[in-house]
């Protein structure tokens, strides 16, 4: 019999790796004078770019996040099939799971490999790279969720409905980002509000990937070593 191998701890690491890089360039940062000590989820005084923009911070912070880009791509690949075990009957978008994920991933990547560089590439990547990744992984995020909440072989139907109103939370921040930057006459006022939610939106993505770990651990989620691919 082929071994099996668990894929819950890759869920795991991709929640759990741009958060420890994310909590160390802040407070190394904080610590090391280069950005102000405050809550940045209720003050926005910074951005997650920031944070990790210099020195060793950036070091750690790209070092992380990194590989966390290349976790959260795979589990978009594995995702369909770990639904399709689930019962869950092919679509258009459980097919399209994959290429959200590769793109997400792609420009995690780009962000992350030019962190701390600067001029107008830059500056493009943090502000459309980052954009795209965020919607792109809002997508998967809706589309797996609304799977987990119907079938309560993946989880409780409470925890099922709790993931995916968080799911529902991405879009509703993005619209909070748009309003902010159409309605707040001071430019830091709307980059603070930009900031709050970016904070936000990245805590959601942790939590997704968390629930979806222990979603796969739940279900003895794995791959057959020597076989073909699960699902």
């Amino acid at each position: 019999m082929n071994p099996a191998l668990r894929l819950w701890p890759l869920a795991l690491l991709a929640a759990l790796l741009p958060l420890a890089g994310t909590a160390l360039a802040f407070t190394l940062s904080v610590r090391l004078g280069l950005i102000p000590e405050c809550n940045p989820f209720l003050d926005g005084c910074v951005s997650i770019s920031r944070a990790g923009r210099h020195g060793l911070p950036n070091l750690l912070f790209r070092a992380l996040l990194l590989p966390a880009a290349v976790l959260q791509a795979i589990c978009w690949l594995l995702c369909p099939g770990w639904l399709r075990q689930l019962g869950a009957p092919p679509d258009r978008w459980q097919r399209a799971l994959p290429l959200l994920g590769l793109g997400a991933g792609t420009c995690l990547v780009l962000y992350g490999s030019f962190l701390g560089s600067d001029g107008e590439g830059y500056r493009f990547l943090r502000r459309y790279g980052t954009a795209l990744y965020f919607g792109l992984t809002c997508i998967g995020m809706l589309v797996v969720g609304g799977e987990m909440a119907r079938r309560p072989a993946a989880a409780p139907r409470s925890v099922g409905r709790a993931l995916l109103a968080l799911c529902a939370a991405l879009p509703l921040l993005g619209l909070v980002h748009v309003a902010g930057a159409l309605l707040l006459p001071e430019p830091a006022a709307r980059d603070a509000l930009e900031n709050v939610t970016e904070w936000w939106g990245g805590a959601l993505f942790t939590t997704f990937f968390l629930a979806l770990a222990w979603a796969w651990r739940r279900t003895g989620y794995v791959a057959r070593l020597g076989s073909e691919p699960p699902g």
